[in-house]
């Protein structure tokens, strides 16, 4: 699989779990259906979101976007609906072209700790996929344990 195709996929996701959210508070707030539409959309996007931000980071080290560019990517899946045409801009400006690096090159920039890390952890992919598994799983206990946006009395 590669850097684009991950990316994509994660991007569109996250976008299609945005709307899966906005379901679930339309069933909530407007069918008055209970808050049980939104935990399960939530947490649904809530997963998807995690994903789409280790992996832009992780895709961003790859293809050498730099920080402002990866730190960008992150924070597009903040927007509803904003993965996409940052995706796009992406794609049109060839950011996504390229395989997994997997050997250092020539530039200062591959001599890094993360790009060591990063290469290091693509040669062991199952390693790489525990990893980000339990990545996911910790970032989203986290934000369990701190509540959801607007407080443990908003549900």
């Amino acid at each position: 699989m590669t850097p684009r195709r991950v990316y994509r996929s994660l991007a569109a996701a996250e976008s299609v779990t945005w709307t899966l959210l906005i379901a679930g508070m339309l069933l909530k707030y407007v069918a008055h259906l209970g808050a049980l539409p939104v935990l399960i959309a939530g947490s649904i996007h809530g997963v998807v979101f995690i994903a789409y931000a280790l992996m832009a980071a992780v895709v961003g080290v790859n293809q050498n976007w730099g920080a402002m560019r990866t730190v960008s990517a992150v924070l597009t899946a903040i927007v509803p609906y904003a993965t996409i045409p940052f995706d796009r801009a992406l794609e049109r400006r060839g950011l996504l072209d390229g395989g997994w690096r997997l050997r250092a090159g020539d530039g200062p920039r591959d001599h890094k700790w993360e790009r060591r890390t990063l290469r290091w952890l693509l040669r062991r992919p199952v390693l790489l996929v525990a990893v980000i598994i339990v990545g996911i799983l910790a970032i989203f206990s986290a934000l369990l344990l701190i509540g959801p946006p607007g407080g443990w009395g908003a549900q």
